[in-house]
């Protein structure tokens, strides 16, 4: 969904766009902002972890407390429940699901059932964004609003495949949404990995990528076995990886299919107004271009 004009897109009706890029490039923070002036806000995480991972996390939840015997009868006879209280700004039930792999003595998991959870998140991920033509009508109809903001996952770039022109995924954010990519996450590494650091996001490697980082970090640290990994060192090392490895697949998705704005003036966005202005230079810079 390209614009022959910037005008085009400021005096369209009805807006749908999806921003995406690296977690903590400021997708959820712009979609916050926006959600307070009539946008409706729909996070692709959020939709997997609810949807989608829902039952995997909560049955996870409880087959830990199956472990404590006092729950466990608690749970058997219905006195008690769990549930998970994910939200928009705490993802923190799909990415302790997720986990990381390693020593199961710092909380790491098995590597195989660490890979078996990350292929039920791509599977889930492709579903969900599969949802979005859905909301955008379901935002109007329902809730009356006129503009949807898709608040993507990181891992956007890792479920599809931009060399197939029938790629499901990428079919669908084009065919319904602006794809905005929020630029300079590269350059701003070490913010992006303190703020990792301290609210960890749900992590989807490509299988590839896994295996390769997992065997190049066993390597650097002198360890034979996987239960003998540190998951938490690994999950910064991991983080590090992925954000070299999808920066240039997300400007690549940009240039063929969308608009780059920098996250240094998207953290001035504080209203639709400002995102229009934010969204008027970025067509005409491609447009220039």
């Amino acid at each position: 969904m390209l614009f022959e004009s910037a005008d085009d897109y400021v005096n369209a009706d009805r807006h749908a766009v999806t921003v995406f890029g690296m977690a903590g490039a400021g997708k959820t923070r712009l979609a916050s902002r926006l959600r307070w002036d009539g946008w409706f806000h729909f996070s692709v995480d959020y939709r997997i972890g609810t949807r989608y991972m829902g039952d995997y996390i909560v049955d996870n939840c409880k087959r830990e407390a199956m472990k404590v015997p006092l729950l466990r009868e608690l749970l058997r006879n219905d006195s008690i429940y769990i549930c998970s209280n994910i939200t928009f700004d705490n993802l923190e039930p799909l990415s302790a699901y997720l986990g990381l792999p390693g020593d199961p003595a710092k909380g790491g998991l098995p590597l195989a059932e660490y890979q078996r959870r990350q292929e039920q998140h791509r599977k889930a991920e492709i579903l969900a964004v599969q949802d979005v033509p859905y909301f955008i009508e379901r935002a109007k109809s329902l809730y009356g609003y006129d503009n949807l903001i898709v608040d993507s996952g990181g891992s956007l770039i890792e479920v599809m495949d931009l060399d197939d022109p029938d790629d499901p995924t990428v079919k669908t954010l084009t065919e319904h949404t602006v794809l905005v990519y929020i630029e300079d996450a590269h350059e701003r590494g070490e913010e992006l990995l303190e703020r990792f650091r301290a609210n960890p996001k749900p992590m989807y490697y490509r299988p590839v990528l896994l295996d390769e980082k997992w065997a190049e970090f066993k390597a650097l640290q002198g360890i034979d076995r996987d239960e003998d990994v540190d998951p938490a060192e690994f999950g910064i090392f991991g983080f590090q990886a992925i954000l070299a490895d999808r920066t240039p697949r997300y400007q690549a998705l940009a240039r063929r299919h969308g608009y780059t704005v920098g996250a240094a003036d998207l953290a001035s966005v504080r209203d639709s107004a400002d995102f229009n202005d934010l969204m008027r230079k970025a067509i005409s810079r491609r447009k220039a271009a």
